[in-house]
């Protein structure tokens, strides 16, 4: 019984977090790579075979892949995700109307981007579809 209640609490947050993951891709101040790993974990503990689903995903898989075995970003999918912080948090920046809003959400996004610009870049070592 213990361990039914656990499956379906792993299971629901993963799913939870594929679906703000998917929704992370369409709006830029919720960020996809950080849910679907957040998944991934759910899964593996929750359902391998749905794990295994995820890490084979021809979106998500790569990226997923990466993480877990050599604890590195894609340097394409770096760049795309600073450039999307940088934008995203422009454009908060220039919506707030408070001054120390301003201030903080600078102050966030240079602490973001030191930690993010600090992990490990991975080369693609082929021309397959996902390391273009």
């Amino acid at each position: 019984m213990q361990e039914s209640i656990k499956r379906v609490f792993l299971l629901s947050i993963g799913w939870l977090c594929v679906f703000l993951g998917v929704i992370g891709i369409f709006l830029p101040l919720l960020p996809t790579t950080p849910f679907l790993l957040l998944a991934s974990a759910c899964f593996m503990r929750g359902s391998p075979r749905i794990a295994s689903w995820l890490h084979n995903h021809p979106t998500f898989g790569p990226v997923i892949n990466n993480w877990n075995e050599h604890r590195a970003i894609d340097k394409k999918i770096k760049r795309r995700a600073t450039v999307f912080i940088v934008l995203s948090f422009s454009l908060s920046i220039a919506i707030v109307p408070e001054l120390w809003h301003k201030i903080m959400l600078a102050s966030m996004c240079a602490a973001l981007l030191f930690w993010f610009n600090r992990l490990r870049e991975i080369e693609p070592v082929a021309r397959a579809t996902e390391n273009t």
